[in-house]
């Protein structure tokens, strides 16, 4: 179970979704207010991902009603997601329209009869009613239990303004701060798309067959070994294995590559993919909540709700800058007056225009806003961030630690040369190919699929007497005649020296970062064979791109110093470490990170799992499919492409970019507003427009981090 539900236990908990938060404090207001429900034994709001876990019995009226100062609308997880109207025609706007209409016309006139008849002041008083009513409803509520949030300022402030006689002012406020919570509605929902369009991903229905019958199935009731059929041009619902058919498949939805992959009999497949071809069918092989989609999805929002470092110095920040902004109001009001005999109404109207400046609404929603973005244009783009603290650290890495095999490279040896120095070179690789069929060397395999590849037929010889030697070979007869296959050292055991010309041909190609296997005899080497771990064709640009980034790039592998020096130099790293067991690979991380503090380890999440854990950043390769990869690692690259690391780099650097603009700028200007005290230049519009337009303009920023692409 996650952390986000670890209080929660699994029989009785219920997720729901909810439309309509603007900021977390409202949130927290949201779950205190669940949590007083009768049957609520406790509950969990997760602001990023809109959800609201409760444990205990309630119904949706109940939780509306606990949202209604809010407007919130829920739903149970599993409905369907209903399309909100439109932002002009949402109910909440309209009572705006209707204010802004009053105001209008009540300034009309106050320009005919004078600010101070009857008609434009009960027009304004009109006007404030309709617009401000849900929070005063919030801001009196609040005030009676001393509790001091932006409804209670924008309460005490415009109520203020009344008091004194600036009723038009008191309107234009309360217009101003519902325009801003409208837009911050639909900025905040403009975030959380990235995250909805993963849910409308996978069908909800598909084409299963039992027996002999095909019928359309809710993925709720399809089990794991049923048949699923996927025609042309239709998504998957469910993960499984083709069983019958050849297509390819756009997997851009869950892996982020663009490139459609080819899928036949015993491939994997996963729900949200597209099918561009054939006619597939296909065994279920998970159920709706544990495909790789649903992990997807629940992992971003589980990440969603992980709060960054900025965020809780924020909310910390936060928790004394509300109380000290209603002193400071308080002091501007009244001190002034009472010690210097300034004018009451005129210092009251001052202190109120802080009260609203003051509103910590910018600074509260200027990082969870861009670390959602964030998060969730990773997850489109194949790219699994855990949580605003891995998506701090990635933008501030100084270093990052690559495995070598399955990371740098495809993890797969290939036979590159064949060297006959005697006999014909087919009928030798046909006795090698036939010898190591009895072996489980991973160089092995290798072989035997080039022999497969020219077309030998190396089944057909009969192999005697197979007999493997500890760390150096294997030996065998084969027609009669005892054969020798494995390293030089063996040959050097067998024959007390190995040729000048074949060492030499030894040495140069192990220069160049192969294996080299030899086949002979007692008496004579009949041929060399070099074996290497093919390069990953995006792992030199994607080097170059992070040196060029200024980040220090180090290969960690098992391999020879020989080897690991060639690939190292192939691939273009700035720093090679060879012959590492895996307690090594850990060691040297911790001695990487004493010296640059910041360090990510690239690796395939399982034989690396110690060294990702002991870095600031743990990377795992190829998420799709691997339950080890989505689990141990902080950041998962979903298709096994390390194309993706240098664009994770670069939103994360935006994003930490963006958060320290946000805070600096939300600070800003609060501190140029309050100073406009002094001359007594601050108006209750000035106030509001500082407010206001430091929301947005940090709601807007945040979201260029979705237009950071690959």
């Amino acid at each position: 179970m996650s952390d986000q539900q670890t209080k929660l236990s699994e029989q009785e908990m219920k997720t729901y979704r909810v439309q309509g938060f603007t900021c977390t404090n409202c949130a927290a207001i949201f779950e205190n207010n669940v949590k007083e429900l009768p049957g609520v034994h406790d509950a969990k709001v997760n602001f990023g991902a809109s959800k609201v876990y409760v444990k205990g019995t309630t119904t949706i009226a109940e939780l509306e009603k606990a949202g209604a100062f809010e407007n919130l609308k829920i739903r149970d997880e599993k409905e369907q997601r209903v399309e909100r109207e439109p932002f002009w025609k949402q109910k909440e706007n309209i009572k705006v329209y209707i204010s802004a209409i009053l105001l209008l016309i009540s300034w009309l006139l106050g320009e005919q009869y004078g600010e101070d008849h009857l008609l434009p002041t009960i027009g304004y008083a009109a006007s404030i009613l309709i617009g401000g009513y849900s929070l005063f409803i919030k801001g009196l509520k609040n005030i009676s239990r001393l509790k001091f949030d932006m409804n209670t300022l924008m309460t005490i402030a415009i109520l203020g303004a009344a008091v004194i006689g600036e009723w038009g002012e008191g309107a234009t406020v309360v217009i101003l701060f519902a325009i801003s919570e409208a837009l911050e509605r639909y900025s905040m929902d403009k975030a959380r798309q990235s995250i909805e369009s993963l849910m409308d991903i996978a069908p909800k229905e598909a084409i299963i067959r039992r027996g002999n019958e095909e019928m359309m199935i809710h993925v709720d009731d399809i089990q794991v070994g049923d048949i699923m059929i996927i025609k042309p041009g239709q998504k998957l619902a469910m993960d499984g294995v083709v069983i019958k058919g050849t297509s390819t498949l756009n997997q851009a939805a869950i892996t982020g590559e663009s490139v459609p992959v080819t899928k036949t009999i015993d491939d994997e497949v996963f729900a949200g993919t597209l099918n561009e071809e054939g006619l597939l069918e296909v065994r279920v092989a998970k159920r709706v909540e544990d495909t790789t989609l649903s992990k997807i999805i629940h992992l971003v929002e589980e990440a969603q709700a992980e709060r960054a470092p900025s965020q809780a110095f924020v909310d910390k920040f936060a928790k004394y800058y509300t109380p000290a902004i209603v002193i400071l109001a308080l002091l501007i009001a009244v001190a002034p007056p009472l010690l210097f005999g300034g004018d009451w109404s005129e210092w009251i109207y001052q202190g109120l225009a802080v009260l609203v400046v003051g509103c910590p609404c910018a600074l509260v929603v200027s990082t969870p806003v861009a670390v959602v973005t964030a998060i969730g244009n990773a997850a489109r783009n194949g790219v699994l961030i855990k949580g605003g603290i891995y998506l701090e650290e990635a933008g501030a890495l100084k270093a990052i630690a690559f495995d070598k095999t399955g990371t740098l490279t495809k993890g797969i040896p290939a036979v590159t040369d064949i060297v006959t120095y005697s006999g014909n070179e087919n009928e030798l690789m046909t006795v090698t190919a036939a010898i190591e069929k009895g072996s489980q060397h991973p160089l092995a395999s290798a072989i035997m699929r080039k022999a497969e590849e020219i077309g030998l037929n190396f089944n057909s010889l009969s192999v005697e007497e197979f007999q493997s030697i500890t760390g150096k070979g294997v030996k065998a007869k084969v027609n009669n005649e005892m054969y020798y296959v494995g390293s030089p050292n063996l040959f050097e055991e067998l024959h007390q020296t190995i040729e000048t010309s074949i060492k030499e041909k030894i040495i140069h190609m192990q220069t160049e970062g192969k294996t080299v296997m030899v086949l002979g005899t007692k008496i004579k080497i009949l041929s060399l064979i070099a074996v290497a771990d093919e390069m990953r064709e995006s792992s030199k640009e994607v080097i170059s791109k992070l040196n060029y980034m200024g980040i220090e790039t180090v290969m960690l592998t098992g391999d020879n110093q020989r080897t690991a020096a060639a690939i190292g130099k192939q691939v273009g790293v700035s720093d090679i470490k060879a012959d590492l067991l895996p307690e090594d690979k850990l060691n040297f991380i911790k001695e990487l990170r004493a010296k640059h503090h910041s360090v990510a380890m690239v690796g395939d999440g399982v034989n690396d799992a110690p060294a990702l854990a002991a870095s600031n950043v743990g990377v795992a390769m190829g998420g799709a499919g691997t339950d080890t990869a989505l689990e141990t690692a902080d950041i998962a690259l979903m298709s096994d492409d390390l194309s993706k690391l240098p664009y994770t780099i670069r939103l994360s650097r935006k994003a930490l970019v963006i958060i320290k603009q946000n805070i600096t700028f939300s600070l800003a200007i609060k501190i140029v507003a309050l100073l406009l005290v002094m001359p007594g230049w601050l108006t209750l519009w000035i106030a509001i427009f500082a407010d206001m337009g430091a929301t947005l303009l940090v709601t807007l920023n945040s979201l260029r981090l979705l237009k950071v692409k690959e």
